[in-house]
């Protein structure tokens, strides 16, 4: 235990007054401080120094505690003392800062019409402190589920906060605050993650989940993904929303077409070898992986998962979580699934040379490995693998195929009518569907979607290593010459791919050009 002499020292009091960081203050709100007759004083790591005038009071610790969701070190300080630092730090216009924070957010989103997808779910649940920052949090994080986004942003500019949503792959700024709101939120979210408060200028990632209460009583657990860095104007933070309930493991919800769904299920039947699928990030190759392992017979095979992080948990399933900085890497969760006997593999990510090694021998000592890699489309899978240094024999030998992705909103039915369209759009879709039209369905944006397109489908290109195939690979031939064949064989480019679904009324020509603009 810390005596005051020790702690007043420590914090080099100014005129009798300790000086406390402004976030550590803002970890006890002023009725429970004063309620308690306690004053944070500063964060280590996951270790909260709280001034108390009975340092043995165990109660009161393990409030705090429960409270700032961090570990209590009591020091003694006199009542005196910390009435003085509670009427010094505690002024009117501070006091208040985040109830209007509260009450400007609240303002804002009472204007905001978010689209109604959502199927009668009502309140987030957080915790018990009811504090103003806490409802704000919880009132973002209850707009952000309700409109659908995947991706909550906080970014720190010059003179606000600016919160935005990504809903269906695009950002839509949506609040814009005052700045020293960033604060107030950021802390808090630190606070729930379990990440250092007290350091500002270092990237953290870390983790926190949400209850929201639905009909009937039930609950339903969100998982969010967090990540905070430095910026120009202080901190920003990146909120992902993991919602286990809306994961797609039907492959014949994603999109597939039925030639390329078939094609892609004759891939999955093969005993052993590796199957890659590949995009950008945000490009549903995890939504693609997971719906791969539904479709197999667990129930008779022994299926580990390499991780980071685990999206879905499956019965059945073992399921590793990638920590990096318990040395637990995907290469190192490979070699130990090795040795665990299993049948099918999959690796969240092949993202070095020493992880596509493992992968490629295990493909080829009677394991099935599924993995994603970070390529632009299925023919540049070779070039990235080779890239990584795997022998051009070892490629065609253990690769059975190869799925390539992008995601794409769909026309909203609820506003869609004929649009004239660009002679661009236009070409190109006379180029890969050989007619010519010059309108096209376009949603005009409503209620339900606010911008024209609602949900979203993947652009797949499936590429089956042939036995031609592998003698290209084997030869060396060149990325032309492998597509050629390819081609020759019935792949479908996703351009084209995305035009057919032009052709079917499904999405529109312009998100089929940007999101496949390089093929």
């Amino acid at each position: 235990m810390v005596v005051q002499r020790e702690i007043l020292e420590s914090l080099q009091p100014l005129s009798g007054v300790p000086n406390i960081k402004r976030e550590v203050l803002e970890l006890v709100p002023e009725a429970t401080a004063r309620k308690f007759n306690v004053i944070p004083l500063e964060v280590n790591g996951k270790v909260l120094r709280l001034a108390m005038t009975n340092p043995s009071d165990i109660t009161v610790a393990d409030t705090l505690s429960a409270l700032t969701n961090l570990c209590v070190e009591p020091v003694a300080v006199s009542a005196e003392k910390i009435q003085e630092v509670l009427d010094f730090y505690y002024k009117s216009s501070e006091e208040d800062s985040s109830e209007d924070s509260y009450q400007e957010i609240e303002r804002q989103l009472s204007r905001i019409k978010s689209p109604s997808i959502i199927d009668g779910e009502q309140t987030i649940v957080i915790g018990e402190d009811d504090s103003p920052i806490i409802r704000a949090f919880s009132l973002i994080l209850e707009d952000a589920v309700r409109a659908g986004a995947s991706d909550i942003h906080l970014q720190t500019q010059k003179h606000e906060l600016l919160v935005r949503y990504r809903i269906d792959g695009v950002l839509h700024d949506v609040l814009s605050l005052p700045l020293h709101t960033a604060r107030l939120l950021i802390s808090r979210i630190k606070i729930l993650a379990n990440l250092n408060i007290a350091d500002h200028h270092h990237p953290q990632d870390g983790q926190l989940a949400i209850e929201r209460n639905g009909p009937n009583g039930h609950k339903k657990r969100i998982d969010i993904r967090v990540a905070t860095m430095p910026s120009a104007h202080g901190e920003t933070a990146a909120l992902r929303l993991l919602d286990n309930s809306k994961v797609v493991i039907d492959l014949t919800e994603l999109g597939f077409r039925a030639e390329s769904l078939a094609q892609y299920r004759e891939m999955l039947r093969a005993p052993y070898g590796m199957i890659l699928v590949s995009g950008p990030t945000g490009a549903g190759k995890t939504t693609t992986l997971y719906a791969s392992l539904n479709s197999l017979d667990y129930w008779q095979r022994n299926i580990i998962t390499i991780e980071d992080p685990i999206e879905y948990e499956f019965y059945h399933i073992t399921q590793m979580q990638v920590n990096v900085q318990a040395g637990l890497t995907f290469a190192k969760g490979l070699r130990s699934t090795l040795r665990a006997d299993p049948d099918v593999i999959l690796i969240g990510e092949i993202r070095d040379a020493e992880t596509a090694q493992i992968a490629m021998q295990a493909a080829l000592t009677g394991h099935l490995v599924l993995s994603s890699i970070h390529a632009n489309d299925a023919v540049s899978v070779v070039s990235r693998l080779l890239d990584l240094g795997i022998e051009p024999f070892l490629i065609s030998s253990a690769l059975v195929g190869v799925v390539s992705q992008r995601m794409v909103r769909k026309i909203c039915p609820n506003c869609a009518r004929n649009v004239k369209v660009s002679l661009v759009e236009q070409m190109a879709y006379a180029a890969d569907c050989a007619e010519e039209r010059s309108e096209f369905l376009y949603g005009a944006g409503c209620e339900l979607c606010n911008s024209g397109y609602r949900k979203r489908t993947a652009l797949f290109e499936t590429m089956r290593i042939s036995d031609k195939i592998r003698t290209i690979i084997v030869n060396r031939g060149s990325m032309p010459e492998l597509k050629a064949q390819a081609l020759k064989e019935g792949m479908i480019p996703l351009r084209k791919d995305g035009m057919l679904k032009v052709k079917e009324n499904i999405t529109t020509p312009s998100e089929v050009l940007q999101n496949a603009y390089s093929i």
